[in-house]
């Protein structure tokens, strides 16, 4: 099934929309370019000045899949590219998304997931955000995540500083801490590991060490995601898991809910539709929040 659509004067011609990406729910190329048409609004500020990594599926999430860091040379001439953090070939142009067409054109690629760097393109050494990605060992799940965020956000709390939290739209949890001034990934990556330690040092269930072996039973914060060459699933994306859940921006107060049993936070598509139809977005204020870390023990003066 092929069809030309116009997105903001745009023409765009579209294949296979009724190819089921998401097999356990039917879910087709169709609703996934509707999905990511209709959430352009919320999702395009936390991918602007950014470059981007896509994550194809092109035979569906139960196929195989690619990281496509470099921006196709196919794409359309209205598609710009933004630096990013590169490879070991040296600098690469990735994919800029500044209009909705662009979302609609990488859904039509079978791009699920659209993954983003800390820094922008102008100063890729100067992170935006401190990110807490805080993923559980099994038996631990998302529930044990949420009571170690809580925890996280107090220690944050102690230093003057807030975060946004938003589900990794797998199994796990992210907190986004905005700085959107003079910062280094160094810094932020210090940081991130020093709020892990202290957590570490208090609780029998949180981990910040890489080897997997000492994982079980426990959330792993993983403070190595603020590395200059990392990058994380972007607030709003799919993933490619059984059904078409999404990273999804929540509440404090979700958290909370999720943390006492009472409330599981996995988000379709649709849901995070109708939720920003209803709330906005939630994860706005991470766009302009300025904060800063604080200053290393020994250092004169905040980098």
């Amino acid at each position: 099934m092929k069809a030309n659509v116009v997105v903001d004067g745009r023409t765009l011609a579209l294949s296979n929309l009724d190819k089921v990406l998401y097999p356990a729910t039917g879910f087709t190329k169709a609703d996934v370019i509707a999905y990511y048409a209709g959430i352009a609004p919320a999702l395009l500020p936390h991918l602007a000045g950014r470059g981007i990594t896509l994550r194809r599926f092109p035979d569906g999430v139960e196929g195989g899949s690619f990281f496509e860091k470099r921006c196709p040379k196919h794409r359309p001439d209205w598609v710009p590219t933004h630096a990013g953090p590169g490879d070991r070939g040296g600098p690469i142009g990735y994919c800029a998304f500044d209009e909705p067409a662009a979302l609609v054109w990488s859904a039509n690629l079978a791009a699920l997931e659209l993954h983003a760097p800390m820094a922008r393109a102008a100063d890729l050494e100067a992170p935006t955000m401190v990110v807490f990605d805080l993923d559980p060992g099994a038996p631990a799940a998302l529930r044990e995540c949420c009571d170690v965020a809580l925890a996280v956000r107090e220690v944050l709390a102690s230093v003057g500083l807030e975060a946004w939290p938003k589900t990794s739209g797998s199994k796990g949890l992210q907190l986004y801490v905005p700085l959107n001034g003079p910062a280094t990934h160094e810094h932020a990556s210090s940081f991130a590991l020093a709020v892990g330690q202290v957590l570490e040092r208090q609780r029998r269930d949180v981990v910040t060490t890489m080897a997997k072996v000492e994982r079980p039973g426990k959330v792993f914060v993983d403070w190595s995601q603020n590395s200059r060459h990392k990058t994380t699933v972007a607030p709003y994306s799919l993933r490619a898991r059984p059904r078409p859940t999404v990273s999804t921006p929540v509440t404090w107060d979700e958290v909370a809910a999720a943390a006492a049993g009472e409330l599981v936070l996995s988000f379709e598509a649709p849901d995070v539709l109708e939720r920003v139809a209803n709330h906005g977005d939630l994860f706005a204020p991470t766009l302009a929040l300025v904060q800063a870390l604080p200053v290393p023990r020994g250092a004169g003066e905040t980098s």
